[in-house]
C-alpha cells in the first residue's frame, strides 16, 4: 500500500491531536485511508496499527465493529440496508432482496448470512449493517451518504433511479 505524501502528511498531523494516546487516532485514521482508498484493505490495517504501535488485532477490532468501515472496495453507489430488530420487523430483509433485484445484483434469494453484494458492472453495491439509528421510522437505508426513511419496496427503482 503506498500512501501519498499528502495523506501521510495529514495523518501525521492528525495523531499530534491526541498526545495522551495514540490509539485514540485509529478512527481518525482509518476513515482517511477509506476517503482515499475507498476501503480499508488488510495492508492498511496493518499499516495503522504500525503507525499507532497497536497490534493489528486492535484496528480489526474497530473495522469489523463499525459499520461505517469497509473491507471490501464498494460499488459506484453503496447502498446499506438496516437489519437490526425494528427494520428487520418492518421489511428490512426483503428491502435487501428488492435493491438487490433492481440493481441488477445475483444472489442466492433468501441467503441473509451473507452481508455485502455488488453487481457485476461495479456500479452498485449493497451492505446489510447493523443498526442506521433511526428505528422509528424503520425500514431506513444509505445510498452513499443520503439516508432514507420508511422505505418501501415500491419505492426501490425510483431511489435508484437517483444514482445512474
Amino acid at each position: 500500500m503506498e500512501i501519498p505524501q499528502e495523506l501521510a502528511d495529514h495523518i501525521d498531523e492528525v495523531i499530534t491531536h491526541y498526545p495522551v494516546s495514540k490509539r485514540s487516532a485509529t478512527l481518525p485514521l482509518l476513515h482517511l485511508l477509506q476517503e482515499h482508498f475507498g476501503y480499508i484493505s488488510e495492508e492498511a490495517i496493518t499499516w495503522v496499527a504500525a503507525k499507532l504501535e497497536l497490534e493489528p488485532i486492535n484496528v480489526l477490532e474497530l473495522v469489523t465493529f463499525y459499520p461505517m468501515l469497509r473491507q471490501n472496495p464498494v460499488g459506484k453507489h453503496h447502498i446499506r440496508v438496516c437489519r437490526t430488530l425494528s427494520c428487520a420487523l418492518a421489511g428490512g430483509y426483503s428491502l435487501l432482496d428488492t435493491f438487490c433485484k433492481h440493481a441488477n445484483i445475483e444472489k442466492q434469494s433468501g441467503n441473509h448470512h451473507a452481508h455485502f453484494f455488488k453487481s457485476a458492472d461495479g456500479k452498485y453495491s449493497v451492505e446489510f449493517v447493523e443498526c442506521l439509528a433511526s428505528c422509528g421510522t424503520a425500514p431506513v437505508c444509505m445510498i452513499n451518504d443520503d439516508f432514507y426513511e420508511a422505505v418501501s419496496e415500491e419505492s426501490v427503482p425510483e431511489l435508484l433511479k437517483k444514482y445512474q
